[in-house]
């Protein structure tokens, strides 16, 4: 995705910016993230810095960023405020509340632990009537397609029992609240006053409360946790415990076949790259 900085906006962009901002009075680009053309703090005269994305051309990073904006208003408070949304010529940028804060960590006896998880429950508590259905966007075998196109990743696991569990997902994941379904530790935002800020609301969904908690023992396992340790973590913290066990495998088989597909996808495309430059620069392969 060809990266943009303010200056290398086009004139429109950065005229359709300055009539909902103010003046600009300088810029300084935020090099995390990939689905972003221009993303950006923004300081102004006289007002509060804000933080800037847009998104070139019709494309899912466009969809994505268009569910931020939108779930400024129902994620009140845990959000940032969505200062401004506007479609100019093929662009869409959105100004968002500039939150300056550290990122928590997630290893084990961190005392950010406890205020993730009273952030997680805060979004669980939301209702979401209006959003997509969870079980609906779960549709996808992907258990079978690995089976298929990439056996050695399957191995001697039982691809007719992972598929049973994969199916049983969907009905499972059903319900009315809100979900963020990608919380990491880089999402949360930890202001030195006020309360706890989560980002990137690009795949906001309706399911059950537990849902968002099952992806964060995901991630406590990823920074040092043992997984009976994550568990008791969620059980005794957030909504996880509402969960019964059936669900929660059916939840971790389709993650895992999902995260999976993606991930063996990507490999072998990025083998084929690398084969293709092998070829072009007549290096041995």
């Amino acid at each position: 995705m060809k990266k943009y900085s303010w200056g290398e906006l086009p004139e429109p962009v950065r005229e359709g910016v300055r009539e909902r901002a103010g003046d600009i009075a300088g810029s300084e680009e935020i090099k995390v993230g990939q689905s972003s053309n221009f993303a950006a703090v923004l300081r102004r005269d006289g007002a509060a810095p804000l933080f800037v994305k847009g998104v070139e051309g019709v494309s899912p990073p466009m969809r994505w960023l268009r569910n931020e904006a939108e779930l400024g208003d129902l994620a009140s408070g845990i959000a940032p405020a969505v200062h401004f949304s506007a479609d100019i010529e093929d662009w869409l940028i959105v100004g968002f509340e500039y939150v300056a804060g550290r990122h928590p960590r997630l290893q084990p006896g961190s005392a950010d632990l406890a205020r993730v998880a009273e952030t997680v429950n805060r979004i669980g508590e939301i209702p979401a009537p209006d959003l997509r259905p969870l079980e609906q966007r779960w549709q996808s075998a992907w258990w079978a397609k690995l089976g298929q196109e990439r056996p050695e990743v399957v191995g001697s696991w039982d691809l007719d029992e992972l598929t049973a569990w994969e199916q049983k997902a969907p009905a499972h994941v059903a319900g009315d609240c809100l979900l963020h379904t990608d919380l990491h530790a880089d999402q949360f935002l930890f202001p030195v006053t006020g309360d706890i800020r989560v980002i990137d609301w690009g795949w906001p969904a309706r399911g059950a409360a537990w849902i968002d908690p099952a992806f964060m023992v995901l991630r406590l396992i990823a920074t040092g946790h043992r997984a009976a340790e994550a568990e008791t973590w969620a059980r005794r913290n957030t909504r996880w415990r509402e969960a019964t066990e059936e669900e929660i495998t059916a939840f971790a088989v389709y993650v895992a076949g999902l995260w999976s597909y993606k991930a063996a996808t990507t490999a072998r495309l990025a083998r084929i790259a690398r084969d293709y430059v092998g070829w072009r620069l007549r290096l041995p392969l």
